[in-house]
């Protein structure tokens, strides 16, 4: 069994997670971290500080927020213990810091652990280069009224492996309110919608002359990112120290 901790246990992405792996008999769930005390009714631990963790541990899954990762990443290395991290919102910086600490245990890290999303991805870096001479390029993300940040990490993500794929020849666009000069060639524009309980939607279109190719990924539960994360977690279990993210999972 793959013992695992989950950090930001009480958020909502920490609770299906721990519905998931309760269900999945390769996993045990044996301890939690979160900073908001709360009534524990499990059989296992939760923790306000991770460093007073002292179980058994075989591999961490983290949904929680940027400001936990420090902690996170030097428990991580102090114990010798995988990460996979689903959290969102990194800056450059910590980004290098996930970077720097994967040469020394492996990481799992990607903004979005939807399998789907990720082929969506995958499709998008093949097209864009046979449409970038005639076509405009345009990212629209769509999510629930209680998400922090805009726009999300996998706007950020299909784009970042758009450009990549385009010799990182575009510039993003955020929203164009402020905008008074015509669309430019360079651009790739990012936008972000807020309402409701929309679980996550994202479309990238390429808007050509005359017509419009718009490829569409929507989730309808956060269950898919659960079972991606744990997906993850048995991927990354036997991995040797590295950076690793959806697209090692779908191509092993």
């Amino acid at each position: 069994m793959i013992k695992v901790l989950i950090n930001g246990y009480y958020g909502q992405m920490g609770q299906v997670i721990s519905q998931e792996i309760k269900k999945d008999t390769e996993m045990e769930l044996v301890a939690g971290v979160d900073k908001n005390k709360s009534n524990n009714c499990d059989d296992f631990n939760i923790y306000n500080n991770i460093f007073d963790c002292n179980e058994d541990i075989d591999i961490i899954i983290d949904f929680s927020h940027p400001s936990s990762l420090p902690n996170l990443l030097k428990y991580s290395m102090e114990k010798n213990i995988p990460l996979v991290i689903g959290t969102t919102g990194f800056s450059n910086e910590d980004i290098e810091k996930i970077e720097n600490t994967s040469k020394k245990i492996p990481i799992f890290y990607s903004a979005n652990m939807s399998l789907g999303i990720n082929v969506l991805v995958s499709i998008v870096k093949d097209i864009a280069p046979i449409l970038e001479d005639s076509f405009d390029i345009e990212i629209i993300e769509k999510h629930h009224n209680k998400k922090i940040d805009a726009p999300s990490g996998t706007a950020y993500m299909i784009a970042d492996e758009i450009n990549k794929e385009l010799n990182n020849s575009k510039e993003y666009v955020f929203g164009r309110n402020t905008k008074t000069n015509k669309r430019e060639k360079k651009e790739i524009g990012i936008h972000a919608i807020r309402g409701g309980t929309i679980v996550g939607e994202h479309s990238v279109m390429f808007a050509g002359c005359d017509e419009v190719i718009e490829i569409k990924h929507s989730a309808s539960s956060k269950k898919i990112f659960a079972q991606g994360a744990i997906k993850a977690a048995k991927f990354l279990y036997n991995q040797e120290n590295g950076l690793y993210n959806m697209e090692n999972l779908i191509k092993k």
